[in-house]
């Protein structure tokens, strides 16, 4: 089974059955993670034989009636659905990143029903998922849990507040509990005036140059650090 069979089947399984009661029109959640992922491909970029940047940033245009339906299910989750869809086919495929995955929908009132329209663009910002080993080594990188980020930006902001480059939810947690500042002399964390205080390796800190396998520790969340280097 090619990989692209692999992930119409992957998506299927995991999308289709769980929205086709929210969706009356002929449009399919299937084909709306096709589509993305055909764009995906067509506006990936080969920038060297190891790596290939894709587009991170998608709108997709649905006809008024098939967005109804997506509103109904809810717009959100639906969106962080599909943002989980390009993320494991980025992954499958190798390709990276450049800032954190978006997808936004919008309608054309002159659109049928079922039609599908993605723009696709590659936007950089403060994070982005780790999907590429390749692309790993460039850029320092944090691992919270399962879930792995690469610092592709010259701050990341850290905190429980939603609009934080890395939310985190713990209770323990400030909204902008600290940062963290990419330099020419190393990776800077600081502390945001946190109300439970920002630790590495245990020790309570106001700003400290972070080094290779460092733990930070905010609430009860322990965040492992790498530099460029050891992230590949």
């Amino acid at each position: 089974m090619g990989a692209f069979d692999k992930f119409e089947k992957g998506v299927e399984n995991a999308v289709a059955n769980a929205f086709s009661r929210a969706f009356k029109s002929e449009l399919k959640p299937v084909e709306i993670a096709s589509a993305l992922k055909k764009a995906l491909d067509e506006h990936a970029a080969t920038v060297s034989r190891e790596r290939t940047v894709s587009p991170n940033d998608f709108l997709v245009t649905l006809a008024p009636s098939d967005l109804e339906n997506v509103e109904q299910w809810g717009r959100a989750a639906f969106a962080d659905e599909m943002v989980n869809v390009i993320t494991d086919y980025a992954t499958e495929q190798d390709f990276a990143f450049l800032g954190p995955v978006r997808v936004q929908f919008t309608e054309n009132p002159a659109a049928k029903s079922g039609s599908i329209q993605v723009a696709a663009t590659t936007v950089r910002g403060a994070v982005a998922p780790v999907t590429s080993s390749a692309t790993s080594g460039h850029y320092p990188m944090l691992e919270i849990g399962s879930s792995k980020y690469l610092l592709t930006g010259a701050v990341t902001v850290v905190g429980r507040g939603s609009d934080c480059d890395i939310p985190v939810e713990d209770t323990g947690v400030s909204r902008h509990h600290f940062e963290l500042r990419v330099t020419p002399s190393g990776v800077i964390a600081t502390d945001l005036g946190s109300t439970n205080g920002t630790f590495v390796e245990g020790h309570r800190i106001t700003a400290a140059t972070l080094l290779d396998g460092n733990t930070i520790t905010i609430g009860r969340t322990h965040i492992m650090f790498w530099n460029a280097s050891e992230a590949a």
